[in-house]
């Protein structure tokens, strides 16, 4: 199992259009319905995004990189930030029902 945590700060006026941008990502998983990957985006109050990805497959790939919607989402992404992306491999020092166990 892989875990990332990917975070980075939008420029305030194109916060929101990251937001569509990231639901449209997620309303493509939950059509898809893959098995191996689970994803979570939070927002927090000065635009910064955090985004954090579980994936089972034993290579640690994800179908993420792989939906129309997350390539659309990828389009234009240092343009809409003012921190760009920093991403990091993570491993849980505590968790309460919030992820997956295994």
């Amino acid at each position: 199992m892989r875990r990332t945590l990917i975070r980075y700060k939008t420029k305030p006026e194109l916060a929101d259009k990251n937001a569509e941008l990231v639901a449209a990502v997620f309303a493509e998983l939950k059509g898809a319905g893959p098995d191996s990957v689970r994803y979570l985006t939070l927002r927090l109050e000065d635009d910064t995004f955090i985004h954090i990805v579980e994936t089972s497959a034993g290579d640690g790939s994800s179908p993420i990189p792989k939906l129309k919607a997350f390539q659309a989402f990828q389009e234009g992404i240092r343009d809409r930030c003012a921190e760009p992306p920093l991403v990091r491999d993570m491993r849980v020092v505590g968790n309460y029902c919030m992820l997956d166990e295994s």
